[in-house]
């Protein structure tokens, strides 16, 4: 009996199916860019939610609400751009990848904005308006309003062109421009505003020279050594008690001296004990990491992997714990104002809005963040994970010298300082020790042939010789980008408080 012939055609309902499958598809791709700001928009609804809680029923309960809903978009913004000061070295090195290092930068932000974070910036409440000459608390807080929204937009655009601007300029910027719109130029402090931008001149610097002294060393003591493990096993141990030493100095003077009083010898001590302790219970683990691996680089870069990975730890939780007020510090302000309180010294931030400051650089942070931590990371200068455990030590380094002597300080500043350094310092050693092998090279060819090499080598040295290490081109957006941040943010405030005048505040 024949057999009957297959039907080869598809089904009406097999085809529908695929065309919806295609349709599904595509809906995913078209859609998958608007993913985080969908999330984002979450997040301010929430925020929205939780302040309207607090402050219903109360004077200004509008402008309360608009500023902490603004604050909290300021977060998001501040988490996105300076994650990539605190990881964006670690993922550079390869030392952890891209999504470990935004869910550890992420919890340790909030810690460190929770347990420590609990003061509003000095600078940014009273040190830059002088507030004795705005006894109107209702122009002090449109102006502080202004302020916030500026900042805001700033640093949300300096996000989409991944230019690392400090959050600090943006809004020592705002407060400033609002507060000479709103008061004349008597209402900001122009002496305390001129050592601000003195501290911005000198912080990259110091970064920088932190971060060379410690490459250099790390290069002559470890890298360069016949025996680089037996070399590593000596001197690791010690470069990671001295950094968890550094860094719980740091946390003590920079984020506990923000809730309770410190003198300066405790967090000193206090560090160089951890320190010690450190350094003795890392002996035997790197001893034991050591074991079988090859006298090369290769091997370094393993057994600097987890020291790298908790100096990112540690510094997201000091940026959590410090430029957390960098989005809050206007909220508080605005909010004691309407209260009748002028935010001082003392002024302390309500828990809730300290709560939306902390999970705001959280979300930032897992829904933003990548783009700037691959230009920190990656784009200026190659980054090994020794270079970029220089680059986390001398950043907290940093921030610890200058908080001592009360400089604000930019986080953006310091490790993007400390960058530069590390590849400018690479072109300098490379420079000068291919100098060398070239001299010894022209005498062994002087003594082998009697004369000095052929024309070729020479010319092949000399070009090997002009190569650079360092993008000279994000050297001068960076630079560039920082010195019109203050300018460009003072003159968009005081136009948003211009245009709040006019539409509010006259009528």
């Amino acid at each position: 009996m024949a057999q009957q012939p297959q039907n080869r055609m598809k089904p009406t309902l097999d085809k529908d199916l695929d065309k919806l499958t295609l349709v599904e598809e595509a809906s995913y791709h078209l859609t998958r860019g608007l993913t985080a700001p969908g999330l984002g928009l979450l997040f301010l609804m929430i925020s929205a939610l939780v302040t309207s809680v607090y402050v219903v029923g109360q004077p200004s309960a509008m402008i309360i609400f608009t500023a902490v809903v603004i604050g909290a978009y300021m977060a998001m913004s501040i988490g996105a751009k300076d994650v990539a000061n605190n990881v964006g070295p670690a993922v550079g090195a390869k030392a952890m990848p891209l999504a470990v290092a935004l869910v550890i930068g992420a919890v340790c932000e909030i810690l460190g904005a929770v347990t420590t974070g609990g003061n509003v910036v000095e600078t940014i409440s009273s040190g830059i308006i002088n507030i004795r000459t705005i006894p109107d608390s209702s122009i002090f807080v449109w102006a502080m309003l202004s302020a916030l929204i500026t900042a805001a937009l700033l640093v949300n655009l300096s996000n989409y062109l991944r230019a690392p601007i400090s959050t600090t300029h943006t809004v020592v910027g705002g407060v400033a421009g609002a507060g000479t719109a709103a008061y004349g130029f008597a209402a900001v402090d122009w002496l305390s505003l001129g050592r601000i931008a003195m501290t911005w001149v000198a912080t990259p610097f110091i970064s920088a020279f932190f971060a060379t002294l410690l490459l250099a060393f790390i290069k002559e003591f470890i890298i360069y050594r016949d025996d680089k493990i037996a070399a590593a096993r000596t001197w690791v141990p010690v470069l990671i008690g001295v950094m968890s030493g550094v860094f719980t100095a740091y946390l003590i003077w920079v984020g506990l001296h923000q809730v309770v009083s410190v003198s300066f010898s405790t967090p000193i001590l206090s560090g160089l004990v951890i320190g010690l302790l450190t350094w003795r219970l890392c002996i035997p683990l790197i001893a034991k990491q050591s074991q079988g691996l090859e006298n090369r680089n290769q091997s370094l870069r393993k057994m600097f992997q987890w020291p790298l990975i908790l100096a990112a730890a540690l510094m997201s939780f000091a940026h959590g714990a410090n430029d957390v007020s960098n989005a809050i510090g206007p909220v508080v302000a605005i909010v004691r104002a309407t209260q009748g309180v002028i935010v001082g010294d003392t002024a302390s931030a309500p828990q809730w809005v300290l709560l939306i400051g902390a999970f705001g650089l959280s979300c930032g942070i897992l829904l933003f963040g990548p783009r700037l931590i691959r230009l920190v990371g990656e784009q200026i200068t190659k980054l090994n994970p020794m270079r970029a455990f220089c680059v986390s030590v001398s950043t907290a380094l940093t921030v610890l010298v200058a908080s001592r002597f009360g400089m604000p300080v930019s986080t953006t500043h310091t490790a993007i300082g400390a960058v530069f350094g590390v590849g400018f310092f690479r072109e300098w050693y490379t420079q000068n020790a291919r100098k060398r092998l070239d001299a010894e090279r022209s005498e062994n060819n002087d003594r082998s042939k009697g004369d000095g090499g052929s024309a070729e080598d020479n010319e092949n040295s000399s070009e090997v010789r002009r190569r650079y290490l360092v993008r000279r081109s994000h050297f001068m957006t960076i630079v560039a980008a920082w010195i019109i941040t203050v300018p460009t943010s003072a003159a968009l405030a005081a136009a948003c408080y211009g245009v709040m005048y006019v539409f509010f505040i006259r009528l």
